[in-house]
């Protein structure tokens, strides 16, 4: 793996813990039982749209060392964040990198974010055996050779196999919120949003519905940690709602969660080996808090070629991707991670 340079300011990881369930309330199909679930789950994965990142995928790829693991990249844009179009005028980049990994033991899940501006090699193409001497950020792959290059561009940055990709659509994030009516945010503190309508915020639960929801965890700029805030809270509202849609208020009621299935299932897109049935009996047992969320090692930001980049802790990264290839995450995570809430080791 190839990292960078000395860092000179804090880095700003952008959104995306929220295209986790994508995966995780079609997996929650589980729940139903029997014969029910499984043509019920038969039925949302056959209307799954596809895609099919990995065909061109044919020359240098990452030796996989374990079975029984999965390393899914979680991939998601948010062109209707008013803070994402400056940055996107061609809309053609990802606001959302996340590879998610679930050891071989399927009892929870580890979620690293990988900021949109880590500067990393890009390969010219997604064919190339190697990974070559371009450098970038990571999220101009997907502009430049789409899912199959980005795929390809992670793969050569973590050394981690990918085995599928979930892609998630932003635009359809509002309707899974009010499809489960809603969700009880913990408020950090008193804000005003800066976006129109520019709703109130106030510190201690609140009713969000979606629109609220998705205002609130796009706001930073209130928060004297920024884009840490946002990611923080991001966190908050993907745990509330795996909470919420894993809940017998939502699996008990079949109108509720078949509007939430199909809220959610119209709102990704998924690679051509991805099998619903098979994720719901991986997933059946995990909930938020077996889920840890974590930040691609960082060690701030530079200007590399008049471009404010995100700079890779190379030690710590190498150690996080050593850990997930050889299915030792959770010695990693037990002399890595503090256990409090809002951890997230960088």
């Amino acid at each position: 793996m190839t990292y960078g340079s000395t860092a000179k300011r804090r880095a700003r990881p952008r959104w995306g813990r929220i295209a986790l369930v994508a995966v995780l309330a079609l997996a929650l199909c589980g729940g139903i039982g029997g014969l029910g679930a499984y043509l019920y789950a038969k039925g949302v994965d056959g209307g799954l749209e596809r895609t099919d990142p990995f065909s061109s995928l044919t020359n240098g790829r990452p030796v996989e060392k374990v079975t029984g693991v999965q390393n899914i990249l979680l991939v998601g844009t948010d062109h209707a964040d008013p803070d994402s179009q400056a940055d996107d005028p061609a809309n053609a980049r990802t606001d959302t990198i996340i590879l998610m990994h679930i050891p071989s033991t399927q009892d929870r899940a580890y979620l690293v974010s990988i900021p949109r501006d880590l500067w990393v090699p890009v390969p010219q193409k997604a064919t190339d055996k190697e990974c070559g001497s371009r450098r970038a950020k990571i999220n101009a792959s997907y502009a430049w050779g789409d899912l199959p290059l980005l795929v390809r561009t992670v793969e050569c940055f973590t050394d981690v196999r990918i085995h599928h990709v979930v892609q998630i659509d932003f635009g359809g994030f509002k309707q899974v919120v009010d499809a489960l009516g809603g969700v009880d945010m913990e408020i950090e503190k008193d804000i005003t949003s800066i976006h129109a309508p520019h709703r109130k915020f106030t510190k201690g639960t609140m009713h969000l519905n979606g629109a609220e929801a998705l205002d609130y965890v796009r706001q930073r700029y209130q928060f004297p940690d920024g884009d840490f805030a946002r990611m923080r809270h991001q966190q908050l509202l993907l745990k509330t709602l795996l909470d919420k849609a894993a809940s017998g208020e939502t699996l008990s009621n079949p109108v509720k969660f078949n509007a939430f299935v199909q809220a959610m299932s119209k709102a990704v897109k998924v690679d051509r080996e991805f099998k619903l049935i098979d994720m719901a009996i991986q997933f059946r047992g995990i909930r938020s808090k077996d889920l840890t969320f974590l930040t691609s090692p960082t060690s701030g930001t530079d200007t590399i070629g008049g471009q404010s980049v995100v700079v890779s802790d190379r030690t710590k990264a190498i150690a996080l991707y050593n850990a997930i290839v050889s299915d030792k995450m959770g010695e990693w995570a037990s002399t890595n991670i503090t256990p409090t809430p809002s951890a997230n080791p960088r």
